[in-house]
């Protein structure tokens, strides 16, 4: 058996991340040699994780990237805000949506066969096994493609992403900016739709009821009711609705009214938001 030195497990703990301890053991496991030790405690990340399996992983990154044309959105757990805020996890999480983007991937077995910086996605996933001793996990991804333009927003802190679409003919910077504001709104307002013209009838006569129903009980009589829900409703588009939502940067302008701007101001008056993404940490699906 070669002689394990501490200058040695120094090394491969520098190479891994991984405990002293296991650095150790995997050098005596395999004769000092440092590139069998490192596949050792690759292996030994991905049996671990097996472990790991029936914990739970409630921290993370999301990470939002596109190339205007094609976007993705993508959301890695760990257990811990610790490790969350680690410089290689995050780098992992930049890599699985590289990966996204430069493949066609529409599940997590594709997505771990897709090479990224010169590895698998499952191999940089073993290695980022075998550095923390938590779960660690791609809960969901996403990716769309446009004849339009796409802009990601990034919240600060990696918890909270979002892509945004719009058709236009001619996409100018002004136009590019106005994406990126809405993709900040898309953030902090969290809408459930982009125009009213997508809440369905149902939707709306399930609401106006329930709004009803609320004003009898306090006493009103059915007509009045009836226009206090109507008011209601108005509510509900503005609360829910991203067209009909105040600006955030100008709360005296409408979505709408900022998005019909700037699209007289650049000659584009095709400009029109088609849908959005928005992920939050931990939130279901």
């Amino acid at each position: 058996m070669a002689n394990i030195t501490p200058q040695m497990v120094k090394t491969l703990r520098d190479k891994t991340g991984a405990g002293m301890a296991d650095c150790k053991k995997a050098l005596e496991e395999n004769n000092g040699e440092i590139e069998a030790a490192i596949e050792f405690l690759r292996k030994k990340g991905a049996a671990s994780a097996a472990k790991r399996a029936d914990r739970e992983a409630k921290e993370g990154a999301i990470i939002a990237k596109t190339d205007g044309k094609k976007a993705v959105i993508v959301e890695v757990n760990s257990e811990t805000d610790f490790v969350s805020k680690n410089a290689e996890f995050v780098e992992y999480a930049n890599n699985v949506a590289d990966a996204l983007l430069a493949s066609d991937a529409k599940t997590l077995e594709e997505l771990m066969q897709v090479k990224v910086r010169n590895n698998t996605v499952e191999q940089l996933h073993n290695d980022v096994l075998a550095k923390f001793s938590e779960k660690i996990e791609i809960r969901r991804f996403q990716s769309i493609k446009t004849e339009g333009h796409i802009e990601s927003y990034i919240h600060l802190g990696n918890k909270l992403a979002v892509l945004i679409e719009a058709s236009c003919g001619e996409m100018t910077d002004n136009a590019k900016d106005l994406l990126h504001d809405i993709a900040m709104q898309v953030a902090a307002m969290n809408p459930q739709y982009v125009d009213k013209s997508e809440v369905t009838a149902e939707t709306l006569e399930k609401e106006r009821q329930i709004y009803t129903e609320q004003a009898i009980a306090e006493g009103k009589k059915p007509e009045i009711a009836e226009r206090i829900a109507n008011g209601k409703i108005e509510k509900f588009f503005e609360d829910f609705c991203l067209m009909q939502q105040a600006f955030v940067k100008d709360p005296s302008k409408k979505v709408a009214d900022v998005v019909k701007e700037i699209a007289n101001e650049c000659s584009c008056s095709d400009l029109k938001i088609i849908r959005f993404l928005r992920y939050a940490l931990g939130e279901n699906n």
